[in-house]
């Protein structure tokens, strides 16, 4: 009996141990074949490049121009002039002559504060000039009939010099009040105030009515927009490149301003005197002529600084730059309608343009869209791009 059971449970085992074998071999076999097909459908990448279905690209030819050489920042329009009128003499405000946001022009009337005292002051001033004059002419008579009375023994020469000292005196005090009378004079005209120069009013800040101290309170500010300045801060490291160009010639200055499409045009300046040591800026500035008073005081535009132009320069349409583990590089489009992998320099960037040092020549055809599908060797169909579909027929 135990002998039975003893050859029962070896049958047992060597049945599961072939069984394991067994499906050992078919695992073995599936993998083999998996691997088989991954190999016969994933074949070496530039020949599935080459002899795969061509990809459709868009290209566009490298060029030989003249770019400009061009810095860029962010602008602040100020005014030419900003003049805060402030009343010069005290006194209540009778009339304003002018409105909110009004071009005025120099010597215009703005406000007028109540000249009576100060009219007073004029009349009172001229009396005392006519008294005192009339004292001179006096004094002067009575030394010149001193001198002759003093020539023939008449006097004694203390008389004499002391009508001459009055004269004197009385010479003095006209001078005086002719100076008082010019003040006074000055006070009244001081009531009318007028613009000092052309621009463009802004908010009134006295109501007619109220009474003014002398160079207390602002009336109204003044700003002259015509011509007008754009300020702007560019990197230290340009400020060199910048100095030496402008040296040369005026440097033109753009000022893009948001939401329209042509900019305004001027030249640069200002350069200041020193690099703001927190920022490791410099400031610039840009007068403009403004004559459409586009740029306003407090706006912010974008500015393009032109340094100089490069001539000859060999450029792509920046989209198609892309960049790789390797660098820089560009798609070429070789006449057998296979494409080429170019590493590129490029020496900067301008609009939508890229100059390129090295790496490509002027009528060979870079891809601009389509790179994701291409690798090198890789067959092409060139389709039309979005700018010539939309060109006009001629």
């Amino acid at each position: 009996m135990q002998t039975g059971i003893i050859v029962h449970a070896l049958s047992s085992r060597k049945s599961r141990r072939l069984l394991r074998l067994a499906l050992a071999g078919a695992l073995a076999m599936t993998l083999a074949l998996l691997n088989a097909c991954s190999n016969s459908n994933s074949p070496n990448p530039s020949k599935a490049g080459a002899s795969g279905p061509a990809a459709p690209v868009t290209v566009a030819l490298v060029e030989k121009k003249t770019v400009p050489i061009e810095l860029r920042a962010i602008g602040t329009v100020a005014a030419y002039n900003s003049i805060a009128i402030k009343a010069q003499v005290g006194g209540v405000i009778t009339a304003v002559h002018f409105n909110e946001g009004q071009h005025v022009k120099k010597d215009d009337l703005l406000f007028t504060i109540d000249p009576r005292s100060y009219a007073a002051a004029v009349r009172q001033a001229e009396g005392i000039l006519a008294r005192d004059s009339a004292q001179l002419k006096n004094a002067i008579k009575e030394a010149d009939r001193s001198a002759v009375l003093l020539k023939r023994a008449l006097i004694s020469q203390e008389e004499y010099e002391s009508s001459l000292a009055n004269a004197e005196a009385l010479k003095g005090l006209v001078q005086a009040d002719q100076a008082a009378l010019t003040n006074s004079r000055l006070n009244l005209e001081y009531c009318s105030i007028t613009a000092p120069g052309d621009g463009i009013t802004g908010q009134r800040l006295v109501d007619p009515g109220n009474v003014l101290k002398a160079n207390d309170a602002t009336l109204v500010v003044i700003n002259q927009i015509r011509p007008i300045y754009v300020n702007f801060s560019v990197p230290q490291q340009n400020l060199p490149e910048i100095r030496e160009h402008l040296a040369q010639a005026k440097l033109p200055v753009r000022a893009l301003i948001s939401g329209l499409s042509e900019p305004e045009e001027g030249d640069l300046t200002l350069i200041d005197n020193a690099v703001d040591p927190a920022t490791g800026t410099v400031l610039l500035k840009g007068t403009f002529p403004n004559r459409e008073e586009r740029l306003w005081p407090g706006l912010f535009v974008n500015v393009v600084l032109t340094l100089a132009q490069r001539e000859n320069a060999v450029v792509v349409p920046s989209q198609a730059i892309q960049t790789g583990q390797q660098g820089t590089y560009v798609y070429i489009v070789k006449p057998d309608q296979t494409v080429e992998l170019k590493l590129v320099k490029v020496a900067f960037t301008l609009d939508d343009q890229a100059v390129v040092e090295q790496g490509v020549e002027p009528g060979q055809q870079v891809v601009t869209d389509g790179q994701l599908r291409l690798v090198p060797g890789a067959k092409v169909e060139i389709k039309q791009s979005a700018e010539e579909a939309e060109a006009p027929l001629p």
